[in-house]
């Protein structure tokens, strides 16, 4: 049993892709493969239990056999942190490797890390205790936040040790890509770190459907119900006088318009162009033409609470956070990975 553990030391940089990834690859070749990710914080419910979101999304799209609660023993829900704030959390370690055991007859084990390397410290449960304790070797998944990236990569060798494999660079913008890949990449290896793969950012990737903005900014739905599953990744704010409005529109294609409910003259040019959604921010609604153009148009309105600044932040905060678990991203994903990742130098690191 070879156990690979995927860390990082920030939320969203890209564990779930790599493990996706590497898995597919894994699977593919005809190994026995298993999977779990130890502790969740994003659980849902699936039947009567919690379980992680994306152990539940993986174990489905790849037919795995083990039950959730091996592929996810441990789900941080609000009452386990209510628990854990009376100290009455008792065998959440032994829960983890109980399940980590199970699988003990795999000849891989892909292991999804929690947002950072510290999360579940407390209950002796973060990443660096278990890589310890199941033996693991380690990818460190970092997103590309400029020089700093490469003390991360090259700093956590101190804390696994021998364990470490390497790393990859995510989420790297494409005006830099060529300078991380033909500087940044030759001076960490070397350094002594194996850099498996430089990933560009990758807009649908990072795409948010209509039905997780709603969500989010807890809107209203005023009409296109049919188009909740439609995927965005580019938002725009309609403040700017009508005259300009088209032409501003034009430039950006598949869109979310975001202008205050009272502006029907913004919401109309923004029909007439390449948006999927605009959102009425101040808690009011448009009017019937409005809304029976934009039903013609294809275009779902939704509306909110929230002013359109603090509606924009909430965005951009969406945006930031790449969910795999949307129509279609798993196959892009699995693309992106065999162009990017050298799975042939992973492998030989255990022959």
């Amino acid at each position: 049993m070879i156990p690979l553990f995927i860390i990082s030391n920030r939320g969203y940089s890209g564990k779930n892709f790599i493990a996706i990834g590497i898995l597919s690859k894994l699977i593919e070749l005809g190994y026995n493969v298993g999977y779990m990710k130890p502790i969740s914080k994003t659980a849902v419910k699936e039947g009567k239990e919690v379980f992680d979101a994306d152990a539940i999304f993986i174990k489905k799209s790849f037919s795995l056999a083990e039950p959730l609660n091996i592929i996810s023993p441990f789900a941080m829900s609000y009452e386990t942190q209510i628990v854990q704030l009376r100290d009455k959390v008792k065998n959440a370690n032994k829960k983890i490797l109980d399940a980590f055991y199970f699988m003990k007859d795999k000849d891989f084990i892909v292991i999804s890390g929690p947002a950072d390397i510290f999360e579940g410290s407390i209950l002796n449960i973060d990443a660096l205790s278990l890589i310890k304790e199941m033996q693991a070797y380690v990818i460190f998944v970092e997103q590309w936040k400029g020089v700093t990236s490469m003390d991360a990569l090259y700093g956590i060798q101190r804390l696994v040790g021998n364990r470490y494999l390497g790393g990859v660079f995510n989420k790297v913008p494409s005006n830099i890509l060529p300078y991380v890949k033909d500087s940044v990449k030759p001076f960490m290896e070397k350094k002594g770190i194996k850099i498996f793969g430089v990933f560009p950012k990758d807009k649908f990737l990072e795409s948010v459907t209509i039905r997780h903005i709603i969500e989010a900014l807890n809107g209203g739905i005023l009409c296109g119900e049919d188009k909740l599953d439609e995927l965005i990744n580019n938002f725009m704010i309609g403040a700017m006088d009508v005259d300009n409005a088209l032409r501003y529109f034009s430039r950006v294609h598949d869109k979310v318009v975001i202008t205050g409910a009272n502006r029907t003259d913004i919401q109309l040019a923004a029909i007439e162009t390449s948006t999927k959604c605009i959102i009425l921010t101040g808690g009011l609604y448009t009017n019937e033409f409005v809304l029976e153009r934009a039903q013609e148009k294809g275009v779902a309105i939704i509306a909110v609470q929230d002013d359109t600044f603090t509606a924009v932040d909430k965005i951009e905060t969406i945006l930031s956070r790449t969910r795999i678990r949307e129509k279609g991203k798993l196959e892009k994903a699995k693309e992106l990975f065999n162009q990017e990742f050298d799975f042939k130098r992973l492998i030989k690191c255990f022959k």
